[in-house]
């Protein structure tokens, strides 16, 4: 499996760029959004989607990891191939597709060429939650600009805890100890959970 691919952008057009790395030319496929962050001619990073088939290996480009993780969630829904879920970042960007489905905006999804209404209301009951999931864990959980207590309460949580127990631990050992360090409050906090 491949991560990224990083070289020289020899050529790119709204739907593929080719990338050279060692001599080598890499086609992949890619959306208008990533097409609009590229230059021609310039140093190029793209993150990578494989898709294997009976006949071909085909490679998918992206910007960043964020809109490879949502083009991933989108082809694991029913009915979405690799074709649709690139149509559907080349229509609208990772952030407008993410708060489509949150707010289960079923019109603007519907909106995209290769959409209907019940692929868009199977996106949306497929992937809202998933979502739901990872919006929590990109949020910032405290606005006092406490680094510690921020790494802290995100370890936690990525580690499985529910945010609000999690939350009200690492607030309590952040206030009673003002010189402590991530590693020793998670340590503290686990113990409390």
């Amino acid at each position: 499996m491949y991560e990224y691919i990083k070289g020289l952008l020899e050529e790119v057009k709204p739907t593929s760029a080719v990338v050279e790395n060692e001599g080598i030319g890499y086609l992949l496929n890619i959306s208008l959004n990533t097409y609009s962050r590229l230059k021609l001619g310039a140093e190029a990073k793209l993150f990578i989607h494989q898709e294997v088939r009976e006949d071909a290996i085909i490679l998918h480009g992206f910007a960043d990891k964020k809109e490879r993780e949502i083009f991933r969630m989108l082809i694991s829904v029913s009915g979405i191939g690799c074709n649709t879920a690139r149509m559907m970042l080349s229509s609208l960007s990772p952030d407008e597709i993410q708060k489509a489905i949150i707010s289960a905006d079923i019109n603007l999804l519907k909106s995209i060429k290769g959409i209907g209404l019940k692929t868009a209301q199977r996106v949306v009951i497929e992937l809202k939650d998933k979502f739901g999931k990872t919006q929590e864990k990109e949020e910032i959980f405290f606005t006092g600009g406490n680094t510690v207590a921020n790494e802290s309460l995100s370890a936690l949580i990525m580690l499985g805890f529910n945010k609000a127990l999690a939350e009200k631990a690492v607030l309590k050992l952040a206030s009673e100890n003002k010189d402590i360090k991530v590693e020793e409050l998670v340590k503290r906090a686990l113990k409390m959970l």
